[in-house]
């Protein structure tokens, strides 16, 4: 018995504390996860900003080389061929593959030639009737290719430069053609046989034009019309003539646009002369436009479009004009703007193909390479000793040629990938072709090589803020009002069915969103405008009757309903005002609107669109709402309940416990709520893309849409061309949209930390 009393009882005996070298190892594995999460966390951490960092990096990258100054680099230097000790050159050209150029001379020879090395390929003779002599020569724009020689006997010889491409052995070659679009016999310009003295031409698909100054001083205009008999093959060739008014002067250049609508003529005396040719039985002069105060018109030219006029002058000065329509709805010749002034007289400008850029040669050797829409000067450095006299671009602006007083040449390659983008015209007004005035306008392509691209951020930053204020002005106080109620006045049974259900509309895809704004809510919308403004006038005003109303009841007829639960009586009232508000807006709209509010709208100087900032605020503030419930409504729920539950003890109803406590504890949450729901309406894409109509509009009228940043990218950047300037323009929005959106999230942060320190010891 005694020796049973003294065994010891299972488990008697052992320690139940760990042994030290337990202990250790247990120590051991603590600072291991210690150390794992502590560096893991920091880890993820860097990694994230490493991530941002790269992503501005790369978009950086793709930004950068739209503000690289252009390049020109000397290649080689020769005697210009086919251009003989006393002729003149007229005229150089290049062809499309950098291969070939082209001097025209005085003489009316036209010489091809190699580049590489500058080797004669071939010549040509342009056709000169017996007994007249060259006294003029003019081209069309440079994309024709078209060309004439003025004779002193009234008639011009008109010839086109083509190019023959095969591909022998697999290896293009170039053959050089000269074409007579109107036959090799000479054009009549003047019946009276008077000399040419100075020659204008211009040729499009809308026929060919031809304008002289003849010896006497007198201006005319011939069109000329090819027209060919179907069953005999014969060609014969009509033309129609006015003479223009005179000026007191000597004409120095003239010019046509390719409409044939302008005419303008630069004389010595400074001033550039606009005539109106749209109707050849009765031009019209425009008046005159004086260019200098101390000096001539030296060089003008057209540029892509024809619409566009550069002039330089003896004294250095180069300013671009264009037609702009008056309240008459004229055109006049306007001032539109300069660009960098030269020390010496201009020599010579010539236009690039493509685009509005052009080059600039003066008499002391200096080139200068400038883009019209940008308002940019892209290049200037010195390239030759003496007078620049002649300049040639090849079609894709990567090679040029110059030619100086000694018939000398310079083949030179020219980078200037971007010349059309600049910080002005990105966020400034710029007068664009056609426009009455300055303007911020977003237009990055159209149906022709004519056209001139705008580029103008500020209409997508614009849209982009419009947008996301019209979803937060809708989103913010629902979610916010929500989110106090659910947390503070709510049953937690009833929270528990609320706040679910709010959080998974977030799981809702944009795309179906942007579906039922556009296709549903848009036409909803408009069809039921009255409805919309009185649910947003009297469903305020039907909860605030109601909860009054409510308070008034019987103290044995409110315990009826759980405390919390007020809410869901609520439900019938809502459904009750918007069948109402929806039932009764055709007869408002008949009462006070003539039937149609729309209509009502329009006829009072307010534009309505169907897909307009009404609908993106309510498509896009219904998205926005679960983010800033969600956090807002955590931020109001975790106020330590000592805070309130003092505040009741003290004597202070529910409602000021939420205004002077619950507000400003949760105030760093809810402001954090509103910034995440900010951030989410400024970068949403499908909803903007859908519901928008992608206007690029500068106003904030709620009844017009925009176009965002986002949804441009979405749309523009899968048409673009890979390193073209609407391709870099565009990752440069994106840089915008993540810049905003890092600023508006840094200034977030740093109120939230003042906001921290402020209430952070309640």
């Amino acid at each position: 018995m005694n020796d049973m009393s003294q065994r010891p009882r299972s488990g008697q005996g052992r320690s139940l504390l760990p042994t030290p070298e337990q202990r250790e190892r247990l120590r051991r594995k603590r600072t291991l996860k210690d150390n794992i999460s502590r560096y893991g966390i920091g880890a993820a951490g860097i990694g994230v900003v490493i991530a941002l960092g790269m992503i501005f990096v790369y978009l950086f990258s793709e930004v950068m080389p739209l503000f690289k100054s252009a390049q020109v680099s000397t290649q080689q230097a020769y005697a210009i061929p086919g251009v003989e000790g006393g002729e003149s050159l007229e005229h150089l050209i290049i062809d499309r593959y950098d291969t070939l150029g082209a001097s025209f001379t005085g003489t009316g020879r036209i010489t091809f030639f190699d580049l590489d090395g500058g080797a004669w390929r071939s010549s040509f003779e342009m056709p000169r009737p017996d007994g007249a002599t060259r006294s003029a020569f003019a081209t069309a724009f440079a994309t024709t290719g078209a060309f004439a020689y003025g004779y002193d006997n009234g008639t011009i010889s008109l010839g086109r430069v083509d190019y023959a491409i095969t591909y022998p052995d697999n290896l293009r070659h170039i053959e050089p053609e000269l074409k007579f679009p109107f036959g090799e016999e000479p054009l009549t310009l003047d019946e009276a046989g008077r000399a040419i003295r100075v020659l204008g031409l211009q040729v499009s698909d809308r026929g060919t034009y031809a304008a002289a100054e003849l010896e006497d001083g007198t201006l005319m205009v011939t069109s000329f019309d090819r027209r060919e008999n179907i069953m005999t093959g014969e060609v014969s060739v009509e033309r129609t003539t006015a003479e223009l008014p005179g000026f007191d002067g000597r004409a120095h250049q003239i010019l046509m646009d390719n409409r044939f609508r302008h005419l303008y003529v630069s004389d010595n005396d400074g001033y550039i002369h606009h005539y109106d040719i749209g109707n050849l039985r009765d031009p019209d002069y425009r008046g005159a436009l004086r260019v200098t105060d101390n000096g001539y018109v030296s060089y003008m030219t057209l540029l892509n479009g024809t619409v566009s006029l550069i002039a330089g002058t003896s004294d250095g000065q180069v300013r671009q004009y264009f037609p702009v329509r008056d309240d008459q709805n004229q055109h006049d010749l306007t001032h539109i703007r300069d660009f960098a002034p030269y020390a010496a007289p201009i020599t010579h400008i010539e236009a690039e193909y493509g685009r509005r850029g052009f080059l600039v040669g003066d008499a002391i050797g200096n080139l200068g390479i400038h883009h019209a829409t940008a308002g940019a000067d892209v290049f200037d450095a010195p390239m030759t000793e003496g007078p620049l006299k002649r300049i040639a671009i090849s079609p894709v602006n990567s090679m040029a040629l110059f030619a100086d007083e000694n018939h000398q040449l310079q083949v030179a390659s020219v980078s200037n990938r971007h010349p059309d983008i600049s910080l002005s015209s990105l966020w400034q007004r710029v007068w664009y072709e056609g426009s009455s005035e300055p303007r911020f306008v977003w237009q990055s392509s159209a149906g022709g090589d004519e056209f001139e691209s705008k580029m103008s951020l500020v209409p997508l930053t614009l849209g982009t803020l419009k947008a996301a204020f019209y979803a937060m002005l809708f989103a913010t106080p629902l979610a916010l009002m929500g989110a106090i109620y659910t947390a503070y006045f709510m049953s937690p049974k009833l929270r528990g069915k609320v706040k679910p259900t709010i959080e998974v509309m977030e799981a809702l895809p944009t795309v179906i969103l942007g579906f039922l704004a556009g296709l549903w809510l848009a036409p909803f919308v408009e069809n039921r405008l009255p409805a919309v403004f009185s649910i947003l006038i009297l469903m305020p005003i039907a909860m605030l009757v109601f909860a009054y109303l409510w308070s008034r009841l019987p103290e044995r007829l409110r315990t009826w309903v759980p405390d919390g639960w007020e809410a869901v009586l609520l439900i019938p009232i809502i459904i009750f005002v918007g069948w109402a508000c929806v039932t009764a807006s055709p007869y408002v709209e008949i009462m006070f609107f003539d039937g149609s509010m729309r209509q009502w709208l329009t006829d009072n100087g307010f534009t309505y669109d169907q897909r307009n900032a009404l609908v993106v605020g309510i498509a896009m503030g219904f998205a926005v709402i679960p983010t800033i419930f969600s956090i807002a409504e955590d931020a109001v729920f975790n106020v330590p309940k000592h805070l309130t539950q003092g505040s009741l003890a003290l004597g202070a109803t529910r409602w000021q416990t939420v205004v002077g406590v619950v507000l400003p504890t949760a105030s760093i949450g809810m402001f954090s709520a509103v910034m995440m729901g900010f951030g989410r309406a400024v970068g949403e894409t499908m909803i903007v893309l859908m519901a928008t109509g992608n206007s690029p509009i500068m106003n904030f009228n709620i009844f017009e849409g925009m176009r965002t940043l986002s949804a441009n990218i979405a749309v523009e950047l899968t048409e673009s061309a890979v390193g073209s300037s609407h391709f870099r323009v565009l990752f440069l929005a994106a840089l915008v949209l993540l810049g905003m959106t890092f600023l508006v999230n840094t200034l977030a942060e740093i109120i939230r930390q003042r906001l921290r320190k402020r209430y952070g010891n309640l």
